[in-house]
């Protein structure tokens, strides 16, 4: 079982959304505003035509996240950091129509911050801890600058999916040495570009990293897998916030390309977040590779049953 946003959580979140928005398109936005691809919201596409009601399209929304590889966890943090600070009361729709009662919505966004201060409270806790024990370090990256640098990557909407797979790159190379892993800047070979590499547990690991508002397709595990193959004892950790289609990964295996393996959006929320190690995270992965041919293991799922 995968990891789920937890319920109090999306709840309250629920709440805050039906006393801030009024029109239904208002809904929809907000939800393209925070990382929601199309896939994820197909659900609600004719919402029109099915008479939604504005509770049903936030059910679905949520439910279509839920069903995600990563749990939509990404999405449902980006929304979690935007209504907790929400200030921007349509005067349309709350004075002249109506609608939406302003000290209504002030109520659930003062409930969804109380519910998640309390929900955070164990991880704060941990990530204090964290920045406790590297207090001594002359050049200290803070874990929770790089966590609200992660957020903020979901919840910028003035920059392409290429632009954010670079931020991601050079957020991963930080996260990677707050973890004190050997990490490379990205390099260029003859005909190929490679994100960089990772030490990990004594082997050099090639890393590429993708943001795209899509499923990564089995093109471009292919080629991934191509260069890992034309390596040295070569293995490779390929990246894709948004997760990988299912023929993917199943014809990857097939192919016996096990030296590759898949990490996703939800993958690296739980690390920004502080709830699991980058490298106990990596560990997993690569242990259910190793032991059962899994290339694209749920860590998450496997880090809560222990």
């Amino acid at each position: 079982m995968k990891y789920t946003f937890p319920k109090d959580i999306t709840d309250a979140m629920r709440s805050c959304i039906l006393s801030i928005f009024w029109p239904k398109e208002q809904i929809i936005d907000f939800f393209r505003n925070t990382s929601c691809t199309e896939r994820d919201l197909a659900c609600v596409k004719n919402y029109k035509e099915e008479n939604l009601h504005r509770a049903k399209i936030v059910d679905l929304v949520f439910q279509s996240l839920r069903s995600r590889d990563d749990g939509g966890l990404g999405q449902f943090r980006a929304m979690l950091s935007s209504l907790k600070d929400w200030d921007e009361f349509d005067p349309y729709y709350f004075k002249n129509l109506r609608k939406l009662d302003e000290a209504e919505a002030l109520r659930c966004i003062s409930h969804l911050k109380q519910v998640q201060e309390i929900r955070d409270a164990r991880a704060k806790e941990i990530r204090r801890q964290q920045e406790l024990a590297r207090a001594s370090q002359a050049n200290r990256i803070s874990l929770q600058d790089l966590d609200n640098q992660f957020i903020q990557l979901y919840n910028d909407n003035e920059i392409s999916s290429q632009q954010r797979g670079y931020k991601l790159e050079t957020l991963l190379q930080r996260l990677a040495k707050y973890a004190g892993l050997n990490v490379s800047d990205s390099f260029k070979i003859t005909g190929e570009q490679i994100d960089g590499s990772i030490k990990f547990d004594g082997e050099n690991y090639l890393v590429e990293a993708k943001w795209h508002d899509r499923l990564i397709a089995s093109d471009a595990l292919y080629h991934f897998a191509h260069k890992i193959e034309g390596k040295m004892y070569g293995r490779g950790f390929f990246i894709s916030i948004n997760g990988f289609s299912t023929d993917s990964v199943n014809a990857l295996i097939l192919g016996k390309s096990i030296k590759t393996i898949l990490i996703d959006g939800g993958d690296l929320s739980f690390v920004f977040g502080g709830n699991m190690s980058l490298k106990e995270m990596l560990d997993i992965k690569v242990r259910a590779a190793q032991t059962q041919g899994l290339i694209y293991f749920d860590a998450i799922s496997h880090r809560s049953k222990h």
